[in-house]
């Protein structure tokens, strides 16, 4: 059940984060879901030390979306400063 869990987390963190960057256009489904479970991993990287925790991995609640969106949002404009270069 985590892994269907980890794959709805990341298709909604990683569409929100699209278009929250603009970058929704280009992405598909697949691609929001990958940046999702990154972001999610980059989120709870970072959650970790600044809250006390980081994303859960048992269950999807408000605070692990948010957790993940922010980390597919930095991962979103990691790649495009990337491509740019």
């Amino acid at each position: 059940m985590g892994l269907i869990l980890w794959i709805i987390l990341g298709a909604i963190a990683g569409w929100i984060a699209s278009m929250i960057v603009g970058s929704n256009a280009r992405q598909g489904w697949l691609e929001n879901i990958v940046v999702g479970i990154v972001g999610a991993f980059i989120g709870g990287i970072i959650g970790g030390p600044l809250f006390g925790r980081g994303v859960d991995l048992g269950t999807i609640n408000l605070y692990s979306i948010i957790l993940a969106i922010v980390g597919a949002i930095i991962l979103l404009l990691i790649l495009r400063a990337i491509r740019r270069a």
